[in-house]
């Protein structure tokens, strides 16, 4: 019988298999989900903070025009403030970025202010046309492998939703 996965272990392969995949560079505003990701990024590969993920939809294209792979990370709430950003630059031009996108809303997180955006993330995702896979620990190095295809060698943009247990966020 394996071992539970210990919590710590998903962010811990998502910040050595993103650089590895040729993703970079790394862009993002806190979120309480995504922190030990967030953490290694900033200290393993020089994630940047950006005050709004909007901003940082925008400098990540730049990065993406000039032929590298960026990463985006938000909560889903930025994914709503960037709505604008992805649908009348990302997805018209094709414009190739990872997003990675923690899941307010969705069980355990039931806080009143999040549940919206619970329920609208994935539909939104969709109906922008940015295919997206909901991390699981059992499958993260397919999931990055996926991404790696979209993003890389595709050229597109793609999303990867990060659910609050993933990383062992609790209510």
């Amino acid at each position: 019988m394996t071992s539970p996965l210990c919590l710590d272990e998903p962010a811990s392969a998502l910040s050595k298999y993103f650089p590895e995949n040729d993703f970079g560079p790394f862009f993002g505003t806190p979120c309480g989900i995504l922190s030990p990701l967030y953490e290694r990024l900033e200290s393993e590969s020089g994630l940047r903070t950006v005050s709004r993920e909007d901003n940082a939809v925008g400098i990540a294209a730049g990065a993406a025009m000039a032929g590298r792979s960026p990463v985006v990370m938000m909560q889903n709430s930025g994914l709503g403030q960037s709505i604008n950003a992805l649908a009348s630059l990302v997805v018209p031009y094709e414009i190739p970025m990872l997003l990675i996108v923690s899941l307010r809303g969705i069980q355990p997180d039931t806080t009143q202010e999040n549940l919206a955006m619970g329920r609208l993330t994935e539909p939104l995702l969709s109906d922008l046309g940015i295919p997206a896979e909901r991390l699981q620990a059992d499958r993260l190095a397919a999931q990055v492998d996926w991404a790696r295809e979209t993003v890389c060698v595709q050229r597109r943009p793609a999303a990867l939703l990060v659910p609050p247990t993933l990383f062992g966020w609790q209510a």
